[in-house]
């Protein structure tokens, strides 16, 4: 990084908490006037121009947009807007059996990506492996490498943020594994955050997806694994120690299903990509994929739409816990299982509403189908917040 983007880095870093609020709002917004950054930060007008000022001497915002017009009609009432390559983030995804990474601006518009196959799940493996793949996204920016500010890593399972520690993560075999220690090792000066990758898919949907300007939302993903991440009352969640919202191994399925984390009746142990193609291949004696799972369910096969049904009654009946207990306005389904959705639908659906307490009925469950790239690019985000939260 060069002196440049570490003297920008560093003033996001000692920023007040107004300076904060405002330089977050102009992220998120750009372009927006200074008086609805005031508006919806609660602070006066002299207190956003005072935030302003630094940022603007520091190439972090753009304030000449009024004088220059950029084709905004009528008359613009001071607009500012961040200047979205003035620092850098990547954002890395890790699979069992590959690296998905990102480069991205502050807005995690995306300006490289890269994918890695994995052939060793060991922890000291997988750092070469991001190592080696974060230099190819860096080579791939060309000059603006020099201003990667923070690198966003994200993985399933039970993560302390605070420590970089992967504390669980049944997928990729690992306890207690100081992933954060070990990549700032390697990759010193940009910043590293090590996150729950559903974690870091509801920080980039919070700042700059479907979670935009909404009090409160969930995410939930169904595929490899079931997560949820929560954003409630302007915040995402991060739980006391580091856990909040495992809807997944919620025990609500018969203890008979063993879940891939060693605990008996989790809903990932029927509703994971797994278990579903598990449930099926055991029935016609056979090794199947999830695409010839699906193309049974929707012939009609009886065992492959009894377990689209089981497990979509478990992520409705989970979800419906979720929203009893959350009260979020909207639960947003991803993840890359979503292809399938239509096997699932109407069965998390009746279990939602068979669940549902009330009033909480009426909350809008949406799907937003999500590719591997937008996981790294939540990385990128939980990257990103990192310097400014």
């Amino acid at each position: 990084m060069d002196d440049e983007a570490s003297a920008r880095a560093a003033l996001l870093r000692s920023s007040s908490d107004a300076a904060t609020r405002v330089f977050t709002t102009i992220l998120t917004r750009s372009p927006i006037s200074r008086i609805d950054v005031a508006r919806i930060t609660g602070l006066s007008q002299a207190a956003v121009t005072k935030a302003v000022t630094p940022l603007v001497a520091a190439g972090l915002i753009d304030d000449t947009l009024g004088s220059r017009r950029d084709g905004l009609p009528g008359r613009p009432a001071n607009p500012v807007a961040v200047v979205s390559d003035a620092l850098v983030a990547i954002g890395v995804k890790v699979n069992p059996d590959e690296l998905v990474g990102v480069a991205c601006d502050l807005t995690t518009r995306v300006a490289a990506s890269e994918r890695l196959p994995l052939t060793s799940t060991v922890p000291a493996r997988v750092v070469d492996a991001i190592v080696a793949l974060v230099g190819r996204l860096v080579d791939r920016l060309d000059g603006l490498g020099s201003r990667l500010a923070a690198i966003g890593v994200s993985v399933s399972g039970d993560v302390d943020t605070e420590t970089g520690v992967v504390r669980e993560s049944a997928y990729m075999g690992w306890t207690d594994v100081p992933l954060g220690a070990d990549l700032a090792r390697r990759l010193t000066p940009a910043a590293i955050v090590v996150e729950n990758d559903v974690r870091a898919l509801t920080i980039g949907e919070h700042w700059f997806g479907v979670g935009l300007g909404t009090e409160s939302f969930a995410m939930v993903t169904i595929g490899r694994g079931i997560g949820s991440g929560l954003h409630v009352n302007g915040e995402v969640v991060e739980g006391a120690y580091g856990v909040a919202g495992e809807i997944g191994h919620l025990p609500l399925t018969s203890p008979d299903h063993v879940c891939a984390c060693g605990r008996r009746g989790c809903v990932e142990a029927v509703a994971a990509t797994a278990a579903i193609v598990a449930s099926v291949a055991e029935a016609h004696g056979r090794a199947l994929t999830i695409e010839e799972v699906a193309d049974l369910a929707r012939a009609g096969d009886p065992a492959a739409t009894h377990a689209f049904r089981e497990a979509g009654t478990a992520i409705g009946t989970a979800i419906a816990s979720l929203v009893n207990l959350v009260g979020p306005e909207t639960v947003i389904i991803g993840g890359e299982a979503v292809s399938n959705f239509d096997l699932f639908d109407e069965h998390v659906r009746a279990a939602f509403h068979e669940h549902a307490f009330g009033a909480a009925v009426r909350c809008r469950i949406v799907v937003r189908p999500h590719a591997f790239e937008d996981w790294a690019r939540g990385a990128a985000a939980a990257a990103i917040r990192s310097l400014v939260v």
